[in-house]
């Protein structure tokens, strides 16, 4: 099970973590954290030291209710940030957390590689086409609605089911068009409720019938610090729990706010499977 990061082939039959950048002023945990040059460079070296395989750079807020933020502007906070990164860690695997196909565009280009879209390619018509002309890896995501109004969209009669037809059907299409490195991400908070995601991850090992790579990404959100009555920023430790069981049915990414624990539980969990 391994995908090619600009030629570099990455097995993910050993999990791996994706430490996260965001740039976005209003993200729900660490929204406006790093605004300076400086502070974005040391949190990026932080998250190698940490031993993360990847790191996501998303400039588009897809908490429940976001502001919009027109395409331009994405690209505004989004491609300077990939270029100085790249500057600085010329050999780092960077993710672009976009579901637009010209910001995917612009960061390949600029030296990404590997797109992560929260819709699948249905937001954009051109996504799919686009990923199939750069020759990148593709996360794609399980989704209803926009993040504007995804929690109106929780209506399943099985969501598991549901999430393995839709998935089915997305990879079709991504396959019709010469996509080769697929990963899926069960979309833990969107369009689903508290419930439905204890339920979706009770039974994640139901979607290794899909057999591609399953990311999970449950850091600090609030299917954790709303159950907790606490908040993002107390959410740590039951962000380790959530990703320990995640990796016990398959998980092959975790992506994570915190790297350094997010290494720990695969290094415990592969102790445990010697």
């Amino acid at each position: 099970m391994t995908i090619n990061c600009k030629g570099q082939l990455i097995d993910l039959s050993s999990p791996k973590v994706m430490g996260i950048l965001n740039i976005t002023p209003d993200s729900f945990y660490d929204g406006g954290a790093y605004k300076s040059e400086k502070e974005i460079l040391n949190h990026v070296e932080r998250i190698l030291n940490d031993g993360a395989t990847f790191i996501d750079v998303g400039a588009y807020s897809s908490k429940p209710n976001a502001d919009d933020v027109s395409e331009h502007e994405e690209l505004h906070r989004i491609l300077p940030i990939v270029e100085l990164i790249l500057k600085h860690f010329p050999d780092v695997l960077l993710s672009i957390d976009t579901f637009r196909s010209a910001v995917a565009q612009n960061c390949i280009e600029a030296g990404a590689c590997m797109i992560n879209d929260i819709s699948a390619g249905q937001l954009d018509d051109n996504m799919l086409q686009t990923i199939a002309q750069l020759h990148v890896p593709y996360i794609m995501m399980h989704m209803r609605g926009t993040p504007q109004n995804m929690q109106q969209h929780t209506d399943y009669d099985n969501l598991v089911k549901t999430m393995i037809y839709y998935f089915s059907e997305r990879i079709a299409a991504a396959t019709k068009l010469g996509i080769v490195d697929l990963i899926i991400d069960p979309g833990f908070g969107f369009a689903k409720t508290l419930e439905q995601n204890y339920n979706l991850l009770n039974t994640l090992e139901l979607l290794k019938i899909i057999e591609r790579p399953l990311l999970i990404g449950v850091s600090r959100k609030s299917m954790i610090y709303k159950l907790l009555e606490t908040t993002a920023n107390q959410a740590l430790n039951g962000t380790t729990v959530l990703n320990t069981v995640a990796l016990q049915k398959g998980a092959s990414i975790l992506r994570v706010h915190d790297v350094k624990e997010a290494m720990e539980c695969i290094k415990l969990i592969n102790a445990l499977n010697v």
